[in-house]
């Protein structure tokens, strides 16, 4: 996966190069227990985890310092950071220990709406999702049916200009007559290219102008298959059935900036959540 933290609002994201002195990336449970007066424990928990990112740094250099600094206090400003847009909407944060950027339910093709429009939406051809066992889905694929997969937020996920892209499909398609696809897109969401392979999977090279990248891939037969174990990955060979650690929306919740003692460089924490 990516060896260094992306950081930034989509179209804009900045590599923190520096390795973060502590780091906690722990999901939230929000698990509630209860002691019945007989010493039973019975439990409350929320059908779907939240997650908290937690970095902190010695002696960061002055750029990567003031865009974290921009992030926290909604600032725009020149260069990385600068934009028209509204500086206060959620940040994308690519996790250097993420080994699969589909979000985790997504990747398991667990889906809580009927047809999967929460995960998946057919680009051409035709897709039936049908449940299968326990709480997974299976796809009832068309001839020459292509099917994108949905970012929960965003046109797609996002990326930087010159990231090198891995994209997985299901492992439960034909490798001999699937099809891999990555398209790009810019910052507005409009459409700027295409990279694509006949097989399970395909590399490409985020081109110039690209914010965002939507994996999209076909099975190359009318069948009833798989759409769990799909890997998205970004520097690394995706892994099929790796855990979806996602690439969620995310907002700063905390934040310290204290001067290091030689300066300009100074000690940087900052707290998320996905929202």
């Amino acid at each position: 996966m990516a060896r260094n933290l992306w950081i930034g609002k989509p179209g804009l994201l900045r590599e923190i190069d520096q390795a973060a002195k502590s780091w906690d990336r722990t999901a939230e449970l929000n698990v509630t227990e209860f002691k019945s007066l007989e010493g039973r424990i019975t439990t409350i928990a929320p059908p779907r985890t939240v997650r908290r990112l937690k970095f902190s740094w010695d002696w960061l250099e002055p750029g990567d310092a003031q865009h974290l600094t921009r992030l926290a206090r909604r600032v725009n400003g020149p260069g990385l950071q600068g934009s028209p847009a509204p500086s206060y909407g959620p940040l994308a944060v690519i996790d250097p220990a993420s080994v699969n950027l589909l979000g985790p339910y997504q990747a398991a093709a667990q889906s809580s709406e009927p047809g999967g429009t929460d995960h998946w939406f057919t680009v051409s051809g035709s897709l039936g999702v049908l449940p299968y066992t326990g709480d997974t889905v299976i796809g009832d694929f068309g001839e020459n049916t292509r099917v994108g997969w949905r970012h929960g937020l965003w046109a797609g996920w996002p990326v930087a200009p010159g990231m090198r892209v891995s994209w997985r499909v299901p492992p439960d398609w034909n490798p001999a007559l699937a099809m891999a696809q990555l398209d790009w897109k810019r910052a507005d969401g409009t459409y700027l290219g295409t990279t694509a392979a006949t097989g399970a999977a395909v590399n490409g090279t985020a081109p110039a102008e690209a914010a965002f990248v939507t994996p999209v891939g076909g099975p190359g037969e009318a069948v009833l298959a798989g759409l769990a174990g799909a890997c998205l990955t970004i520097d690394a060979d995706p892994v099929a059935y790796a855990l979806g650690d996602g690439c969620p929306a995310m907002t700063v919740t905390a934040y310290s900036d204290v001067p290091a003692a030689r300066l300009p460089y100074r000690n940087i924490s900052i707290d998320l959540v996905e929202v």
